[in-house]
């Protein structure tokens, strides 16, 4: 089966047709490094991993580029309020500067935890000044912007299609408009370039043809893209948040520049929910990956427990699903690491395999294939060499995990001994509480042909507040 994606532009799954023969150009959207990334951030980063392992499986060569926003993005969407990166300087007493590294470092710090590779290219706004700088007098010269007192906008009615992407109706917004406009001519206009404040200094702002200022957050975008993929290439990925301003931004620019709609197709992952509800730092209610990691949980339970569902659909979370996620890998680690050394791979299940992570990256379904192999009668060394194969996709890391050194401790020894013992009494609903008993004190049971096994799942410290019940 070849290749299939959702592409968000034409709202369909389209076989995926390079560009190029054997060659991608993929750009994602990358932080905005004011603050740390959260998890649900992250749920996106691991899905644009996904599609890149995926395509190279299917033998393409991928140059991934993805943008650091250091200066530019502004507390509202809308080209209103302050840089995040000014107001982050605020918040810590650092510098923008300083505070750019730090988390642009955390950032990769957490990339490595959860085995996402980082891409071909990393690219900071505030490194391509002059390539924004270059773009916006392209588009200038064609005849899309207007000044006004604060800074150079683009004119979104000269583009009959803008908004296409989102499916906006311009009409409708114009005649509906509730935001403070200023001087915008249209709700929809955005700004390219915005000076600095009359009597103010900015810790970043730079001299340009239209006066001391920076670049507005879309037109980063963009330019880099254009930089190091071309003005039209192949894939361009971000989160669904992107949908409805920044990404019709960049397609609106690249038109106007280069009369292209920058990506061949425009894939987006969903958000990450608490209760039903959106994780984000503009709520309050985001959690980092390290606040899971400090409560015991391996990172890549987290890369796991977003295998569950599609990158396509709102994925919501709790304790208790990260929980039985963790007790679920923990199950597929122990079984992988006790099998002999891996044999011949199976080119049935190799064949399956690509059937559903061609389908537009159905990792649900793939990882229902990789129980019916583990549960199959297949030599262990087929099936280990098997799973290692599907692993490539999947980044768990499978074939370098080791079983911690541990000792279990009498209680629970005790308890998993009871609990056996009213197994073989036939006090099921016993067995059951026993089994309980054992996951509170934070370990679980697999049962096995010869005969119950412990391990711990995690450590959860019951003295600490608990960080997942959000206020």
């Amino acid at each position: 089966m070849k290749l299939q994606i959702f592409d968000t532009y034409t709202r369909s799954v389209r076989e995926f047709v390079p560009l190029h023969p054997h060659e991608v150009g993929m750009y994602t959207c990358g932080p905005t490094v004011y603050d740390y990334a959260h998890i649900g951030n992250l749920r996106t980063y691991i899905f644009e991993d996904i599609l890149r392992r995926v395509l190279s499986f299917n033998g393409y060569q991928v140059k991934h580029v993805m943008n650091i926003t250091d200066v530019g993005h502004l507390t509202s969407d809308a080209d209103s309020g302050e840089d995040r990166m000014e107001k982050g300087s605020r918040r810590t007493g650092k510098t923008a500067r300083e505070i750019a590294e730090l988390y642009t470092q955390e950032f990769r710090n957490d990339l490595l935890r959860l085995n996402i590779q980082e891409p071909t290219i990393w690219c900071r706004a505030t490194d391509h000044i002059p390539e924004q700088i270059e773009f916006i007098q392209c588009i200038e010269a064609n005849g899309f912007t207007y000044r006004t007192s604060d800074g150079i906008y683009f004119d979104t009615t000269r583009l009959t299609d803008y908004g296409y992407l989102a499916r906006l109706d311009t009409s409708e917004l114009h005649a509906g408009a509730r935001i403070d406009m200023a001087e915008k001519r249209c709700p929809t206009d955005f700004a390219l370039w915005k000076f600095s404040p009359p009597g103010s200094h900015r810790q970043m702002e730079w001299d340009s043809p239209w006066g001391v200022g920076f670049p507005g957050w879309h037109i980063e975008c963009s330019a880099m893209a254009a930089r190091y993929l071309g003005s039209f290439f192949d894939i361009h990925c971000g989160g669904e948040d992107h949908i409805m301003v920044h990404h019709p931004n960049e397609m609106a620019q690249t038109q106007a520049c280069f009369n292209t709609r920058l990506a061949n197709y425009w894939m987006h992952g969903y958000f990450l929910t608490i209760d039903n509800a959106r994780m984000g730092k503009s709520v309050g209610n985001f959690l980092r990956l390290q606040t899971l990691i400090d409560q015991g949980y391996d990172p890549l339970v987290w890369r796991f427990f977003c295998l569950s569902a599609s990158y396509r659909v709102k994925l919501n979370f709790s304790l208790e699903a990260l929980d039985a996620a963790a007790a679920t890998l923990t199950r597929l680690r122990t079984t992988l690491f006790e099998w002999v050394a891996p044999g011949i791979v199976d080119e049935n299940y190799i064949d399956r395999f690509v059937e559903q992570i061609n389908d537009d990256l159905n990792m649900p379904r793939a990882m229902a294939l990789a129980w019916e192999l583990v549960k199959s009668n297949l030599p262990d060394s087929v099936k280990k060499a098997t799973l290692l194969e599907f692993d490539r996709i999947f980044g768990l890391g499978l074939a370098e995990w080791k079983p911690t050194e541990e000792t279990i401790p009498d209680d629970i020894h005790n308890l998993a001994i009871q609990r056996q013992q009213a197994r073989g009494e036939k006090r099921w609903a016993d067995a059951d509480a026993l089994r309980h008993q054992l996951h509170l004190a934070g370990y679980e049971v697999d049962d096995t042909p010869e005969g119950p096994k412990n391990y711990q799942v995690r450590k959860y410290d019951t003295n600490l507040p608990n960080p997942f019940q959000i206020p």
